[in-house]
């Protein structure tokens, strides 16, 4: 007699209830339990805040954006680094119903007009500057208007809902609103307002977009409810054992679900104190916050813990308050692993694994998992989810068997902004959401992830699809054809290589390429590597055949 197969269906513990309310109630909960623990440290801005300060502090703005005239369901853009400003748009923007549109801060013109138009935000929020950007200049450059027009009252062909800018510069432009003048306007709105707002909102409405590059060479915005964000938050919170006495380091970058999902409303729901170490990842400040904050947790994609590891001031910093984290964003070399829990102290540290579109985790390893299973799976399905491997027919596969993962359950986003298609292209008709990436579930309900079957490069935990950037690339000159793939690289996980073919006469070198890539897209989707050649390897069929070029690729750089 044959044995029946177990199939790779696994579904996370249901013992644990889904919070039942809106984020900005969540938020009211923990101050209202714990008005003088610490809430928030920003270090790089000198600020601290008890969470019966902070309560304060957001209920001000969420009242002065009220008088801005911001309905539920508007959407407000955030571009800027971290900071407490950004902490504080996240949490006023939800108490009233507002969907927070979190924009990357290394965004350059075409990325940031595409964003603000697919989303008609109505109002934005941004920094004056960050790293090589000049937020001013470029918004100046694609909204001539906000010079000439009386602030608030944006009239721009260009951006037809946009109606200002508030921004965080001392002194912005002519026709910026300075978020220090944000708050007197809380004057116009009362307390009681803000009450009745907030009661008329419910769980399931969306309360954030995030953009993920699509496989089409435009961003999709993944459409965040309440319940999605808010429960995930408390979720991996729990996994990790998070408490009022806790103190999290948040280096990872606030725009991602990493730093304000997993971050921010991990923290939230528990209490915990989160402390910013500064405005983006520094390995020397991450360990100095660390060491001075006495912390007990900390974030991060591999590459940062490897910077941090190889930093030369690291021993001179005491990381013996450290005793969990996660670490996610990539694979996690075992060596890396290892030294992260004998040499950071982290001796509970984890590994999640997810999407934006799952708000984001979906699997993550226990603070009791085995090294070998830290670091050679992703681990199991969270509570009230359930998980699934299938093949091209949609036939769930046995255990141990390759197939590609989907995700179900309350953390499954409403859909992408504004884009029914590719909708109902990720999420079928029983509400599973399908990765696109290839796993193996062994007997336990342990999960590997082999492969994806899109082909996207994970670049120090950004994620890249080759599809964007080969879609830039043919609008240079020069350009006749493109394919880009992905290389292991030991710092950032994967490296981007572009094999390009010039039309006849043109011809550009790699820093030319470099250069050009700089003022036009974010530093990260910069290839590393170029490759000029008259032809791609091909099958009979003409299809281009990216593992040959990814093999080849690895052989040349590898020698440079």
């Amino acid at each position: 007699m044959k044995l029946q197969s177990v199939p790779s269906y696994s579904q996370g513990a249901l013992d644990k209830p889904l919070l039942a309310m809106t984020i900005g109630q969540a938020f009211d909960r923990t101050a209202a339990r714990y008005p003088q623990g610490e809430a928030l440290v920003v270090r790089h801005q000198q600020q601290r805040y008890t969470w019966a300060q902070l309560a304060e502090v957001v209920d001000l703005h969420a009242r002065a954006l009220l008088a801005l005239g911001l309905q539920a369901g508007d959407r407000l853009g955030v571009w800027a680094p971290n900071g407490a400003e950004w902490f504080i748009s996240q949490f006023a923007s939800a108490k009233i119903g507002v969907i927070l549109v979190n924009i990357n801060p290394a965004y350059r013109l075409s990325e940031l007009e595409y964003v603000l138009k697919q989303s008609a935000c109505q109002w934005l929020v941004c920094a004056e500057a960050f790293k090589t950007s000049n937020y001013h200049a470029m918004l100046q450059e694609l909204i001539p208007e906000l010079a000439e027009q009386s602030v608030g009252a944006l009239d721009c062909e260009r951006f037809a809902e946009l109606r200002g800018v508030i921004s965080l510069a001392a002194e912005p432009p002519a026709g910026f609103l300075p978020w220090s003048q944000l708050a007197t306007l809380a004057g116009e709105v009362e307390p009681q307002q803000l009450r009745d707002r907030e009661a008329s909102l419910h769980v399931d409405q969306p309360v954030n977009i995030q953009y993920t590059s699509g496989t089409t060479g435009f961003p999709k915005g993944a459409t965040l409810s309440h319940q999605n964000i808010l429960n995930n938050g408390y979720m991996v919170g729990e996994s990790l054992g998070l408490t009022a006495s806790d103190r999290l380091v948040i280096p990872v970058p606030l725009y991602h679900c990493f730093g304000m999902v997993m971050g921010n409303l991990g923290c939230v729901t528990h209490g915990t104190t989160m402390i910013y170490p500064a405005e983006a990842f520094d390995p020397g400040l991450t360990l100095q916050a660390v060491a001075e904050e006495r912390a007990t947790g900390l974030y991060g994609v591999p590459t940062m813990f490897i910077a941090m590891l190889d930093h030369p001031q690291r021993a001179a910093f005491d990381l013996s308050s450290l005793r969990t984290g996660i670490m996610a964003g990539a694979t996690c070399p075992i060596e890396v692993m290892r030294r992260v829990i004998s040499e950071m102290h982290m001796g509970e540290v984890q590994i999640a694994y997810g999407m934006t579109e799952t708000s984001p985790v979906s699997i993550q390893t226990g603070p009791a998992d085995e090294l070998e299973l830290r670091v050679t799976t992703v681990g199991r399905t969270q509570p009230q989810l359930e998980s699934k491997l299938i093949d091209a027919a949609g036939n769930t596969v046995a255990r141990g068997e390759i197939g590609e993962l989907c995700t179900r359950g309350y953390s499954v986003m409403l859909g992408y902004w504004n884009n029914p298609q590719a909708t109902a292209d990720a999420i079928d008709g029983e509400g599973w959401m399908h990765t696109g990436d290839l796993a193996q579930m062994d007997e336990q309900g342990y999960v590997r992830i082999v492969g994806r079957n899109k082909d996207m490069i994970i670049r120090g935990g950004e994620n890249i699809y080759p599809r964007e950037l080969e879609e830039f690339f043919f609008t240079h000159p020069a350009v006749a054809d493109v394919q880009v793939v992905g290389i292991p690289d030991a710092k950032y996980g994967e490296e981007i290589v572009a094999w390009i073919k010039f039309h006849p006469g043109h011809t550009a070198n790699e820093l030319e390429l470099q250069t050009w890539c700089k003022s036009r897209i974010a530093h990260f989707k910069t290839p590393r590597f170029f490759k000029f050649v008259d032809a791609f390897p091909m099958t009979v069929t003409g299809k281009i055949q990216k593992f040959k070029m990814r093999e080849i690729s690895i052989q040349e750089c590898q020698q440079k």
